[in-house]
């Protein structure tokens, strides 16, 4: 019996593997799925770059153009008390790729004593036929379209040459079938790579030729998201590979891959959002809103109640007095009576913002759970997994509008302190003079105004950044999540194929 030389035997199965996957890499480039494969990717992926990169630059000269009136309508106010302004949330450059709720939540939020914080007028809400058809970046590409291609490619990649007679032929040459599933899903993987990757590239030049303002973070998180984007197509192959493997006939590889291709990409993640809000029910903002407005009624009604009571029992304590007396008396007191009166409408707004605080929080603890609990449910989709953690690098995710909010409350904060410091020292508190006698009854007194306001030392609102090492843990456990489900599906075809019969 001749002498075995296990390199040799190794050397010979090595270059079966690369006989196998330039053949596989072969017969994808030169089926016509691959040319319809590499034009509608290519068509989507530089089409949603070119609209992404028009809506945020419309996006910036809106945002830049309302700054410009608000700094004009600042600047026409004459009364430290009336002073408002509007904050704007700045469009972020990435967005151009990833989308998630940019559009969903509100642009802008007044800030002022007398309004609270909330985002308002969401470009959806604005124009509904949008938010009906949603918008198609390159996130919604790669989960929703690249994936679907990587499954109808690789659905009959075993079966397939079983029916064909050609599998028994490959297998009377020295391969293993360990070495044979490697190669399929090496040949499939470079194969359906291309019409990814050429397409990025030549968008990733169109963003520099619109010179779209991306820092050097920014690129580092396109890089995380053109790693992920593989990743999940990676799954998507391997998953394509196993199936045609655990089934004997395609056609039934064809119908199960696409049974499962709607369960992971459309079905999981929605219904892990349905089962979180049952088990943690979060009030509406409508009744948040109608709670605090509530309270916000009782307590002004109440202070206003009081006001009246004092100017009354004051008004009554100068009847008393006589004429010049009364005028003398009134004078010496008013400015402490207004004073006064302000402190007690200053308590009034502050008890109003802390109850409003504490409902703030109250829903944010509740929906953040409620989102934990969605967010764990939906992690049994890879698809779901790649669409959070795109939109955690894009910074679009759903913390987005409590992180403005966050700031907007802080900048708000700023801002009344600056405007109640600057009515102290002007000596305009901007307040209402109020007088009651048994004549003329209750009489309100407008302010005084001054001229134009000096607005040199207004706090600037600093828009929010969440840094990328503040992200970045989770960003690793999302692409561990992926590399772990790609390496069971894989494990479970070479399982599979094991034991089935090549003939």
């Amino acid at each position: 019996m001749p002498c075995q030389n296990p390199a040799a035997e190794n050397l010979k199965e090595k270059t079966m593997l690369s006989l196998l996957v330039k053949k596989e890499l072969r017969a994808i480039v030169y089926s016509p799925k691959f040319v319809i494969t590499f034009a509608v990717a290519s068509v989507l992926i530089l089409l949603s770059i070119v609209v992404g990169i028009e809506e945020y630059r419309a996006a910036t000269k809106a945002h830049d153009a309302a700054l410009q009136l608000t700094d004009q309508n600042l600047r026409s106010t004459t009364s430290w008390m009336r002073l408002s302004k509007d904050v704007y949330r700045k469009p972020d450059p990435l967005q151009v790729f990833v989308t998630g709720t940019a559009n969903d939540i509100g642009r802008t939020s007044p800030i002022s004593q007398y309004e609270t914080v909330k985002l308002k007028h969401s470009p959806y809400a604005d124009d509904p036929i949008f938010a009906l058809f949603r918008s198609i970046d390159f996130a919604f590409i790669v989960t929703i379209v690249l994936s679907l291609f990587a499954v109808l490619f690789t659905y009959d990649a075993v079966n397939g040459e079983r029916e064909g007679g050609t599998l028994q032929l490959t297998f009377a040459n020295p391969v293993s079938r360990a070495r044979y599933i490697m190669a399929k899903l090496l040949g499939s993987w470079l194969g359906l790579a291309v019409p990814l990757v050429i397409p990025v590239l030549l968008g990733l030049l169109l963003v520099l030729l619109y010179r779209v303002p991306l820092t050097g973070e920014h690129w580092w998180r396109l890089m995380m998201l053109g790693g992920l984007s593989l990743l999940l197509f990676t799954f998507f192959v391997a998953l394509g590979v196993l199936v045609s493997c655990v089934t004997r006939r395609s056609s039934v590889s064809f119908l199960v891959s696409l049974v499962v291709w709607v369960a992971l990409v459309l079905i999981v993640p929605r219904a892990a959002a349905m089962v979180a809000g049952w088990i943690q029910p979060v009030p509406s903002i409508a009744e948040v809103e109608g709670e605090r407005d509530a309270f916000a009624k009782d307590a002004r009604e109440k202070s206003m109640q009081q006001m009246l009571l004092a100017w009354r029992a004051r008004n009554e304590l100068m009847s008393a007095l006589a004429g010049i007396q009364r005028d003398k008396f009134r004078e010496d007191h008013m400015a402490a009576w207004m004073a006064e009166e302000e402190e007690r409408r200053s308590e009034v707004e502050k008890d109003i913002d802390a109850y409003s605080v504490r409902l703030n929080e109250d829903l944010r603890n509740r929906r953040e759970t409620q989102q934990r609990l969605a967010f764990a449910f939906a992690r049994i989709s890879p698809a779901a997994t790649y669409q959070s953690a795109a939109m955690t690098l894009a910074g679009t995710d759903v913390d987005l509008k409590s992180c403005y909010e966050d700031a907007m409350r802080t900048y708000r904060t700023q801002f009344i302190q600056f405007t109640e410091k600057k009515q102290k020292e002007t000596g305009h508190t901007g307040g209402f003079r109020i007088t009651v006698d048994s004549q003329d009854g209750v009489k309100f007194s407008a302010p005084r105004e001054g001229g134009a306001l000096d607005l040199s030392e207004l706090p600037t609102f600093i828009v929010p950044r969440t840094a990328l090492q503040d992200i970045a843990g989770g960003i690793i456990l999302d692409a561990g999540t992926l590399i772990l489900a790609s390496f069971l599906v894989f494990a479970g075809a070479v399982a599979s194929f094991l034991r089935i019969d090549v003939r």
